[in-house]
C-alpha cells in the first residue's frame, strides 16, 4: 500500500525488481493493478514496534506478474487486455481474473436493435435487427481484399494457362443446379441470427460458404451442406431439427455458451486453444505470403495449391477471418479462443450422436486449419473423440 510518504519498502522491492530487468513500474500501477486482481495483496508480517506499524512483503508471484505487466501495460491496455496477456504467457494471475476477462471478450459481442423488444417472439427480434442492421449500412466483409486479389490472380493465370477451376471433376459433386449464394446483408443477418439462436439452417450454411467463394461454377462441400437431408438422411434424422436447423447443444443465445465455456473449462484447455488460435492466424498470413510469392514469380506451386484446396474446404474460413480482422486485440483472440472450445465440443457431441462419423476425413489437406488438424489428431487417427478435459 502506498502513502504519502511515498512506497512502501514492499513496493519498492517490486519497482526496483522491475527497473533491474530494465522496465517500469510505479507505486500507483502497482495499486491499480491489485484492484483489478492482477496482482495479489502483500503479505503482512510482523509488527515495527514503537507504533511504528507493521512490515510486509510481496507475494513470491508478484515478482514475475509485475515484470509481466511492466512489459504488456501501455495506453489502450485494458486491465482485461493484460489479464489475457499475462495469462497467455503462463504467469501465475488469479484464475477468477482470466475467467472473467474471457467473459468480457464474449461480451463485446453485441448485435444492433437486438435489446429492443426483447420480449418480442425471434421473428420480430430478427426484424428488428434487419431493421438496425439497414439503418447502419452495417455488413460483414465476406471476402476481405487481399484474398479477393489472391483469387483474381490465380484465376488470371489459370486462363492463361487454358485450364479452369474448379476441375470439372471436383465441379461435378455440386448437385445444386441452382444455388442460392448470401449476399453480404444477407449473411450479416444470418450471422445475428445465430448469435441469438445458437442454430443455423443448412441452407443458410451451404449458402454462406458459397458467399464465401464467390464468382466460382461450383462449391461441393456447399453442395454436400445443402444436400445432407437427402443425402444422408439417416445422419439428417440424428442432426436436424425438425425446422431442418444444427444445432449440436442448447438451443438460445450462443454468447451464453460460450461464456459457459469461460466458466468451466480447464486453464490448461484454454490456454491450449489460445496458444492453437495464434498458429492458425500464424499459418494463414503466412500461407498469404508465400502464394503471393509464388505468384509474383509467375510459378504457382505448392503454396498455391495449398490456397485452393483451403478455400473450397473448411480451412478457408480461418483464413478469411484472419484477413478480417488485422488487429486481433487480446479480446477477440480470447474469443476465438473459446470459439475453437467450443468447436471441439461439437466434435464430440457429434461423435456422440453419429458413433460411425468419418472423423479420418478432418485430416484431409485443406480441411482444417494445420494447427486445429494437429490438435484433433488423435480424433482423426483413433476414430475418438476429444479428451473430456478438451471437449468440456
Amino acid at each position: 500500500m502506498t502513502s504519502t510518504t511515498g512506497p512502501s519498502a514492499a513496493e519498492q522491492q517490486l519497482i526496483d525488481h522491475a527497473q533491474r530487468h530494465g522496465l517500469t513500474a510505479t507505486a500507483k500501477q502497482l495499486t491499480t493493478w491489485r484492484r483489478a486482481g492482477l496482482l495479489p495483496g502483500n503479505i503482512p508480517g510482523g509488527s515495527l514496534g514503537r507504533g511504528k506499524g507493521s512490515s510486509s512483503r510481496p507475494a513470491p508471484e508478484s515478482f514475475d506478474l509485475v515484470l509481466g505487466l511492466a512489459r504488456h501495460a501501455g495506453p489502450g491496455k485494458r486491465p482485461k487486455d493484460l489479464a489475457l496477456l499475462l495469462f497467455a504467457e503462463g504467469l501465475p494471475v488469479r484464475e477468477g481474473t482470466v475467467r472473467a476477462a474471457f467473459r468480457a471478450a464474449v461480451d463485446t459481442v453485441t448485435i444492433p436493435g437486438e435489446d429492443d423488444n426483447a420480449d418480442e417472439d425471434l421473428d420480430k427480434r430478427l426484424d428488428t435487427v434487419a431493421g438496425h442492421l439497414a439503418e447502419a449500412s452495417q455488413v460483414i466483409t465476406l471476402v476481405p481484399a487481399r484474398a479477393r486479389r489472391i483469387d483474381e490472380r490465380i484465376a488470371r493465370l489459370a486462363r492463361a494457362a487454358g485450364e479452369t477451376w474448379p476441375p470439372a471433376e471436383l465441379a461435378s459433386w455440386d448437385k445444386n443446379p441452382q444455388p442460392s449464394p448470401s449476399t453480404p446483408q444477407g449473411a450479416t443477418l444470418t450471422a445475428a441470427s445465430a448469435v441469438l439462436t445458437g442454430s443455423l439452417s443448412m441452407q443458410e450454411i451451404g449458402d454462406m460458404l458459397r458467399a464465401m467463394n464467390p464468382g466460382t461454377p461450383a462449391n461441393p462441400i456447399a453442395s454436400l451442406v445443402e444436400t445432407t437431408r437427402r443425402d444422408g438422411p439417416g445422419i439428417a434424422d440424428k442432426l436436424l431439427e425438425p425446422d431442418e436447423t444444427l444445432a449440436l447443444g442448447p438451443v438460445g443465445d450462443a454468447r451464453d455458451l460460450l461464456c459457459d465455456l469461460a466458466d468451466r473449462a480447464p486453464l490448461r484447455d484454454l490456454a491450449t486453444a489460445w496458444q492453437t488460435v495464434q498458429r492458425v492466424r500464424e499459418w494463414a498470413l503466412h500461407l498469404c505470403t508465400r502464394v503471393e510469392n509464388e505468384l509474383d514469380a509467375g510459378q504457382p506451386g505448392d503454396a498455391v495449391e495449398e490456397w485452393l484446396r483451403s478455400r473450397y474446404l473448411a480451412a478457408g474460413m480461418a483464413v478469411l477471418g484472419t484477413l478480417r480482422d488485422c488487429r486481433w486485440p487480446p479480446a477477440t483472440r480470447a474469443l476465438d479462443t473459446l470459439i475453437l472450445l467450443n468447436q471441439l465440443h461439437t466434435f464430440r457431441e457429434l461423435d456422440r450422436i453419429v458413433p460411425d462419423c468419418q472423423w479420418h476425413l478432418l485430416g484431409v489437406e485443406g480441411m482444417m486449419p494445420p494447427p486445429v488438424r494437429d490438435l484433433l489428431k488423435d480424433l482423426i487417427g483413433q476414430g475418438s473423440a476429444p479428451t473430456e478435459s478438451a471437449a468440456d
